[in-house]
């Protein structure tokens, strides 16, 4: 058969997994534990096939049980296989040291983020701002993908379906939301310049300036962001930031395609 007309293995669902998955990401967003029911209820699970997945998942250290209020959270069995998971990114290991130099140079909070399913961004590796005002963030915060300045790189190389793009912009969270139109056009910059800010929209106060990687098909995969209080931040500061982390992103994957090859 000619391997052009070759069609991809189709997917066997595995319903097991995927309701393990939904479990250990809905007691991810919760911020506090949760018992077998709203569990049950807020993924459309049967109580009982719900209360067996959790105890699967107990007995592999991946969810705590809490005999007294009977509630689950996550567990600590999770932390060595994300660790491992981030020491063979090879991307967060070269983009590293580079973030901990823009943290020093600018005095901002310096992340990258790697596209993660469903539908959101996750930190994979970061440099806390030397300033006595900063961010938190940690290695492993979730954001939802077309929020803030990573929001609008995505949403200017990965998409182009308008309809499906507003009802989602209409579902986000912002101190300041920009209107459907502004965020449009903000977009179209983006792919003019090639980074996207974000001047207090996202969180009063705090600007965020994102540049973006590419993988297969020119898509965004990766972001480095820069994260800082937006007084600090005048016009031509936001642009010598923007073109040092397009360097940077330049130099890794330079370095990436020579240790490969």
């Amino acid at each position: 058969m000619d391997q052009k007309n070759k069609k991809p293995p189709a997917k066997r669902q595995v319903p097991a997994v995927t309701r393990a998955l939904a479990i250990m990401r809905l007691l991810a967003r919760s911020p506090d534990p949760m018992g077998v029911n709203p569990i049950a209820r807020g993924l459309d699970l049967v109580p009982s096939t719900c209360l067996h997945i959790l105890r699967v998942l107990q007995d592999e250290g991946l969810v705590d049980f809490d005999s007294n209020t009977k509630r689950y959270s996550m567990g600590i069995g999770i932390l060595p296989l994300a660790r491992s998971a981030l020491q063979r990114n090879t991307f967060s290991t070269m983009v590293q040291p580079r973030l901990s130099q823009l943290s020093v140079d600018f005095g901002v909070t310096s992340i990258a983020t790697q596209l993660s399913e469903p539908g959101q961004m996750v930190v994979i590796a970061l440099s806390q701002s030397n300033q006595p005002f900063r961010l938190q963030v940690d290695l492993g915060s979730r954001f939802p993908l077309l929020i803030s300045a990573t929001g609008r790189l995505y949403a200017a190389y990965n998409r182009s379906e308008n309809a499906s793009l507003e009802v989602e912009f209409d579902k986000l969270n912002w101190d300041h939301p920009p209107s459907y139109d502004d965020w449009r056009m903000e977009i179209d910059q983006v792919r003019i310049q090639g980074y996207a800010v974000d001047k207090g929209a996202y969180i009063s106060g705090v600007t965020v300036i994102a540049v973006p990687t590419f993988g297969r098909e020119n898509k965004m995969n990766r972001s480095l962001v820069a994260i800082g209080i937006s007084e600090r931040f005048q016009e031509d500061e936001i642009h010598k930031l923007a073109q040092t982390m397009m360097k940077m992103r330049d130099e890794i994957e330079t370095s990436r395609i020579e240790t490969e090859n």
